[in-house]
């Protein structure tokens, strides 16, 4: 199963484009997979400055409390995430798969956890794109998990997606913040 979801009007071929090059999971009959996207009013470099950090991902994602690396940042580097109260687990062991500064591409598995997401891989791809005649980005998550015993493939995206589109949100609220402290000006200025 592939969907596209977003909660915004979508640019159309460009972001089909990003999704084709990135974001197609190979889905087993017991998995499911989507993607989704969200176009943020701060220029690529303070929204991939937040993205890459896999040694922080408190700084954007509101339900993680906090987290520990195992070892060097590199691909392969492992960390503990703890979950904050409310979701259905309290930790989570994710490995870095994939880190590219130059093409703004991160991509990480869950590997353990006290959890039902099984098998879970994410990706996430940041393009520059304009907004509104300013520099804005274009960010696109996808992944592919298993679908747990007792639940439907559309239950479980249902799920991952509402967990996604929450981070996406704080992903946008934060970089925009940061964007306005740096009076990011319009690009056809004269």
């Amino acid at each position: 199963m592939f969907s596209i979801m977003s909660g915004e009007k979508r640019t159309g071929m460009e972001d089909d484009e990003h999704i084709r090059r990135h974001h197609m999971h190979e889905v087993r009959a017991n998995q499911c997979s989507s993607s989704l996207v969200k176009h943020i009013k701060a220029p690529v470099h303070l929204v991939w400055s937040l993205v890459r950090r896999f040694d922080q991902p408190q700084r954007y994602k509101p339900f993680v409390s906090r987290c520990v690396v195992q070892g060097d940042l590199e691909i392969g580097s492992v960390r503990e995430v703890n979950v904050k109260s409310g979701l259905p687990a309290t930790t989570s062991t994710e490995r870095l798969e994939f880190l590219d500064d130059e093409e703004h591409i991160f991509s990480m598995r869950i590997v353990g956890g006290d959890h039902r997401l099984k098998n879970y891989m994410s990706t996430v791809t940041v393009h520059p794109e304009v907004i509104d005649g300013r520099p804005g980005t274009l960010v696109i998550e996808s992944f592919v998990v298993d679908v747990p015993e007792g639940n439907t493939k559309d239950e479980t995206c249902f799920f991952v997606e509402a967990l996604i589109k929450c981070n996406l949100k704080s992903l946008a609220d934060v970089s925009e913040r940061l964007a306005v402290q740096d009076r990011v000006e319009p690009l056809d200025r004269d």
